[in-house]
């Protein structure tokens, strides 16, 4: 069986909820978060995924991410893997859009990047990472980490520049599967919450 990769987002924080980009600040998930990552790991644990018995598990060490593994029932199976952290937003950490649009009308993130933080070769170059791991052996793997790096994992996993990214949403707590059509590289599952919607 070819191996797929299950990307689950961290739930709900006051950050994201703002709209704020939230890179290396470790900001705690909210009730609301909290609560999605319990209903996360309940899907998880339920048919056809069954707890997801011999998947290789890996986190991104900041809180939001850690949180939601342990909270959705992997904590005592997650690996944590500084490759997951997100984006180093530098000196766009803790700005919505509209506050960096306001300085740089014409500003792009999957375009310009960041000033004084990670590039985008360096994010793109952290996503080939994850991949070429979770394309090492003969085993699914599930990782909990965040908006950016997920989007750019999804990127390279179909073999696109990571500015691709840009064209595909993921909402806090959700789950996505990238796996194979036809012996290539494909998007089994994107941004699904249903777990969230009773």
């Amino acid at each position: 069986m070819a191996p797929r990769i299950l990307l689950a987002r961290h739930g709900q924080t006051e950050w994201s909820l703002l709209g704020k980009h939230t890179g290396r600040t470790d900001i705690p998930l909210l009730e609301e978060g909290r609560r999605g990552a319990k209903l996360l790991g309940e899907r998880l644990h339920r048919s056809p995924w069954d707890g997801l018995d011999g998947v290789e598990v890996r986190t991104s060490p900041l809180a939001r991410a850690r949180e939601t593994c342990e909270l959705a029932g992997f904590g005592d199976r997650a690996e944590p893997w500084d490759t997951l952290m997100e984006w180093d937003y530098g000196a766009y950490e803790g700005m919505t859009p509209p506050e960096i649009k306001a300085v740089e009308p014409d500003w792009f993130i999957w375009r310009d990047g960041v000033p004084d933080g990670e590039t985008l070769a360096q994010l793109s170059d952290r996503a080939d990472q994850v991949v070429a791991w979770a394309r090492s052996a003969d085993r699914d793997v599930l990782v909990f980490a965040h908006g950016h790096i997920l989007r750019s994992i999804a990127a390279r996993w179909l073999g696109e520049p990571v500015s691709f990214a840009a064209r595909v949403r993921l909402d806090p707590t959700s789950l996505s599967v990238l796996g194979w059509a036809y012996g290539a590289p494909a998007v089994e599952r994107w941004n699904d919450t249903g777990h969230l919607e009773g």
